[in-house]
């Protein structure tokens, strides 16, 4: 009975064992069949136990569980996952981490390759060695500021592959080569008339063409370049520029020279030779330009016309009563005597120098000056030196270019042609071009734009190459400054090295702030507008000479050709600046919105008004200063000490010797020539009685509020104060 149990047991005990092998068989070949993808789309479910088991009693446990939560597809097939990716929040970019850097970029490539705008760049260059202040958004940026740059910006940078630039040809407008000899026509002077401020030049001008410009020419002097062909009684034609005479326009005067055939230097017989005749003389030697002088005002008593070829004579120009080959005209401009004469000297001199012109082919000129007219547009007054000018000529200027719709003479009246040396007013400008520049016609509008493009082009390359001198410059000078630094820390160990490099830049980041404070309190933003072109030229060729910048810098933020307007206006209140007109108008909306936002608005057309206006306004930049004026002063005869409570005081016993010594006033104590004490009075006695004022020869007992040690014959002087305004040392050179 006992075998027979044990032969059960056994029995059971391998059934159990066997199906627990075919479990695990079949569990294996279900994963085999998911894995190669056979079962994609049947709901895999796990094996269960038989519904009887053969024994009661499990000995030994399932090699596979059942699974006893709800059914669900364990393993997900590929449409599935596809499907989740999709539902799948997307997640914002990442910021760039890597940025691709060039030798030679300026803070505007910087930005757009760091996808950060520009204040961004400044930011990261604060506390370093880069001058802020002078950096644009097109300025050159050293390799070592853009490596800096990108690193405190947590990015990290790598070298763009260089690509070979193209050289760009050359597309400028040149002139044409010297024309034939046999095809070259006459043509009239241009004479210059150079010479002193209110010597007599426009009135000379004037009564060649028998007009009154003098008459409306502000303050009597002339403060543009007129040009004018005045028709001779003897049907010759002559063609005159009248230069300023005043100090500001040199350039003016300059500019003239540089386009004329002969100079007509106007010399006061009274006067003599002046600052600007001296000038004159100069710029018409640096031209090479012939010269004749004219002796105006000789009907005036004090004329002596000798006198003035004398002093001529310093500056070697030799006239013909001294051996010399410069021609003297005696004449009255005002009173038109002896100006037939000038006149033939002057074709004379124009037939011994035989001027011909090419008239035939593109045209070629000078902008004498340049200007914005409201119901026109950018207009230029030229003179035409080859070539002939007609409506629709396609000319180039500078950075500008026209296509000539009107042109007109100097009397406002139109013409249709201009042949060599005819002053003519263009209209049809797309730009104004500055004064002095060269004009020169070309073929077509497209032929004109890539002329313009190729001198912007041009002009970017000279301030990159002039950039990357400055910063190698910069380089070198930091360079050396670290080296002469670096000299002496050598043998410290670090702790004395970072010490001492604190100890050396302490005072450098202590007035860094201080310097910008006064710098921002001490200036005077300014916005200069002109009428024409060679105006606002003279205007900063004056700032130019300020050299007060101590006291008070001065900021010119814009300047321009025109009437003022409201983005002027916008500007000034944004700086907080002064608008400066000369010759120019501001509408009434434009002269409201000024008040409405507390702009000044200062109109001139004298130029030296305008600049002692500027000197007022920068001399009130500048604080007050106290001056003080000695009201009285006595001497110290007695010492003596004065118990009050368990203090003892100190008193003087003094005589009036000038003035009086007021109790409200400030005092001094002077011994043996030096100041001792600065300060208000105590008390202040006659004969024990208070007193507020002590008059000359009167005695006195008085004590300071701080006790003063005093000894016989010190001085006490009593003073006072006032404030005064003070000046800027600022010479215009007029």
């Amino acid at each position: 009975m006992f075998a027979l149990l044990c032969r059960k047991e056994m029995s059971g005990r391998a059934m159990l064992t066997l199906e627990n092998l075919a479990q695990l068989h079949r569990a294996c070949r279900q994963l085999h069949s998911l894995a190669y993808g056979k079962v994609h789309r049947r709901q895999w479910r796990p094996v269960l136990p038989p519904a009887r088991p053969l024994c009661p009693v499990q000995l030994h446990p399932p090699l596979w569980q059942p699974d006893t939560a709800p059914p669900f597809r364990l393993f997900t097939t590929k449409e599935e996952e596809s499907d989740k990716v999709k539902l799948r929040p997307t997640q914002p970019k990442l910021q760039k981490q890597e940025v691709e850097i060039k030798p030679r970029m300026t803070v505007e490539d910087l930005a757009r390759a760091m996808q950060k705008d520009i204040d961004h760049i400044y930011e990261a260059l604060l506390n370093t060695n880069v001058d802020l202040d002078s950096l644009e958004p097109d300025s050159v940026l050293d390799e070592a500021w853009i490596k800096d740059i990108v690193k405190k910006s947590g990015m990290k940078y790598k070298f763009a592959k260089l690509k070979e630039e193209k050289i760009k040809e050359n597309k400028d407008a040149v002139k044409r080569p010297p024309a034939d000899p046999a095809l070259l026509t006459s043509r009239p002077p241009v004479v210059t008339i150079l010479g002193h401020v209110d010597h007599g030049k426009t009135t000379l001008l004037d009564s060649l063409r028998k007009t009154q410009v003098a008459a409306t020419e502000a303050g009597g002097i002339t403060q543009h370049i007129g040009a004018f062909l005045v028709h001779l009684p003897s049907g010759e034609k002559i063609t005159f520029l009248d230069t300023p005479g005043h100090a500001a326009f040199s350039a003016m005067r300059a500019r003239g020279t540089h386009v004329t055939d002969i100079v007509i230097l106007v010399v006061a017989a009274e006067d003599g030779v002046m600052r600007q005749t001296v000038e004159s003389i100069q710029h018409a030697k640096n031209a090479k330009v012939p010269m004749i002088v004219a002796i105006n005002k000789c009907d005036k008593p004090a004329a002596d016309p000798d006198r003035v070829k004398k002093e001529l004579l310093a500056h070697d120009v030799v006239c013909e009563e001294y051996g010399g080959d410069v021609q003297t005209v005696h004449i009255s401009a005002l009173k038109g005597d002896n100006l037939i004469a000038l006149a033939e000297a002057t074709v004379a001199l124009a037939e011994v120098l035989e001027l011909k012109a090419d008239c035939t082919g593109l045209v070629e000129g000078t902008i004498v000056e340049s200007r914005t007219d409201k119901g026109k547009g950018p207009v230029t007054t030229a003179i035409i030196q080859r070539g002939t000018l007609r409506k629709s000529c396609i000319l180039v200027a500078g950075k500008s270019w026209a296509k000539v719709r009107l042109m007109f003479d100097e009397n406002g009246s139109p013409m249709e042609t201009a042949s060599p040396s005819m002053p003519v007013e263009i209209v049809g400008w797309k730009e104004v071009p500055s004064a002095g520049e060269e004009i020169l016609e070309v073929e077509s509008e497209q032929r004109a734009r890539e002329v313009i493009e190729w001198r912007i082009y041009a002009e970017q390359q000279e301030k990159v190459k002039k950039d990357l001198e400055v910063i190698e410059a910069k380089q070198k000078e930091h360079q050396e400054a670290y080296k002469k630094e670096r000299e002496g820390l050598v043998n410290l160990t670090w702790k004395q090295r970072r010490a001492a490099l604190f100890k050396a830049r302490k005072h450098l980041m202590a007035n860094r702030p201080k310097e910008k404070v006064e710098s921002d309190k001490n200036m005077l933003p300014i916005i200069i507008k002109g009428d024409v072109d060679g105006s606002v030229e003279a205007i900063l060729n004056i700032l130019d000479t300020y050299d007060a910048d101590e006291e008070c810098e001065l900021d010119v933020i814009q300047f321009g050709v025109g009437d003022i307007g409201e983005s002027d206006i916008h500007l000034a209140e944004t700086f907080k600046g002064i608008i400066y007109g000369f010759n120019v108008n501001a509408s009434k909306s434009v002269q409201k919105l000024a008040a409405k936002k507390g702009i000044q608005i200062k109109m001139h057309n004298i130029i030296y008004r305008l600049v002692e206006d500027l000197q007022e306004e920068l001399s009130r930049t500048l604080p007050h200063a106290v001056e003080e004026h000695v009201l009285g002063e006595a001497i110290v005869l007695a010492t003596f000490d004065v118990t009050v409570g368990k203090n003892k005081i100190p008193v003087a016993g003094c005589r009036v010797q000038k003035g009086l010594l007021d109790r409200k006033m400030k005092f001094k104590l002077v011994r043996n020539g030096e100041m001792i004490w600065t300060g208000p009075l105590s008390s202040l006695k006659h004969h024990k009685d208070d007193i507020s004022v002590v008059k000359t020869g009167m005695d006195c007992g008085l004590n300071f509020e701080k006790n003063i040690a005093f000894e016989v014959g010190d001085e006490i002087v009593c003073f006072g104060e006032k404030e005064i305004e003070q000046k800027i040392s600022w010479d215009p050179g007029f």
